[in-house]
């Protein structure tokens, strides 16, 4: 269902070309959500704006998120971290 292309020597995408010509691109919105220990959801953050993905300004203050009735206690609390990106779609 979906290619997955490996960024060039120059670290551009090697965007497949458009099938239709006459394409037009629309923006779309795209929500990304990180769960997970304050560690780990920082440390993912930092990795997606090592790669140019997204700015750690982008994404919201992490909240706790509520324990579910099969969560132990003795995993720590959960955390929840948001960004919305806009797309361009052929």
């Amino acid at each position: 269902m979906f290619d997955y292309l490996e960024p060039d020597a120059s670290g551009a995408s090697n965007l497949p070309p458009s099938a239709r010509s006459t394409s037009q691109i629309r923006p779309e919105r795209v929500r990304h959500m990180l769960y997970g220990s304050l560690a780990a959801i920082d440390r993912t953050i930092k990795i997606l704006h090592a790669l140019g993905y997204s700015d750690p300004n982008d994404w919201s203050d992490p909240i706790p998120v509520p324990p579910t009735s099969g969560a132990s206690s003795s995993t720590g609390t959960v955390w929840m971290a948001i960004a919305t990106k806009t797309v361009l779609i052929e």
